[in-house]
């Protein structure tokens, strides 16, 4: 039953423009790791409700979730950064092929290591945590505090392909992850400043919103 709903959400999510579908073909090719359809167009669902003016992106790869934010609201200013040469590359391409430059800013290196500078860009008023998995509390115990008063913080993958719940068929290498994510869950569940909901679209994705 599930997987019918699912198959049928996707049948009615809206098209991307081309330029998105070529990234989403290149992400494929190449097997970097993008939002899922559904993933995606709830991500901007949220922009729109929500109408942040600036925006944080741990995790850039290729900068197809960066402008596709950027396309649910165009005049938002997004910092995102991003560790990987190869990637961090392909998305300065891909930003300056849409025009974006000026709205997209691209921070190359390790987001610990680029505090500072991104706490220069703050306050932030939506947070969109999608990089290696075991520092997302890391993550966000560090940029929850360039939180605007009414911000939002999104973690994506936290059911990680259904294993945070199940990991019983799992490789060693998933279900370490898979644990992982869920001590992030649990985490953020008890968390004392932060009201917070895990929806099971994409491949899971958890908003979390100030107490």
């Amino acid at each position: 039953m599930l997987q019918a709903i699912m198959e049928y959400l996707e049948e009615h999510v809206e098209p991307s423009p081309e330029w998105a579908r070529k990234l989403e073909e290149l992400a494929a090719e190449d097997g970097v790791p993008i939002m899922e359809p559904l993933g995606i167009q709830f991500l901007m669902q949220l922009i729109r409700l929500q109408q942040p003016s600036k925006i944080l992106e741990i995790g850039t790869a290729i900068g197809y979730s960066a402008l596709m934010m950027r396309h649910a609201k165009s005049d938002v200013r997004i910092v995102t950064v991003e560790r990987d040469e190869n990637r961090y590359e392909q998305a300065v391409t891909h930003i300056r092929e849409q025009g974006a430059e000026e709205d997209i800013l691209i921070l190359k290196g390790d987001a610990f290591d680029l505090e500072e500078t991104i706490r220069a860009h703050a306050p932030y008023d939506f947070v969109f945590i999608d990089a290696a998995k075991g520092q997302y509390q890391r993550f966000f115990e560090a940029y929850s505090e360039m939180l605007s008063e009414r911000g939002v913080i999104v973690s994506d993958n936290v059911l990680f392909k259904g294993y945070v719940a199940d990991d019983s068929e799992a490789t060693p290498r998933k279900a370490n992850i898979a644990k992982k994510i869920r001590k992030y869950n649990e985490w953020l569940f008890d968390h004392e400043a932060f009201h917070t909901t895990i929806l099971p679209v994409g491949d899971g994705v958890a908003v979390s919103v100030k107490k």
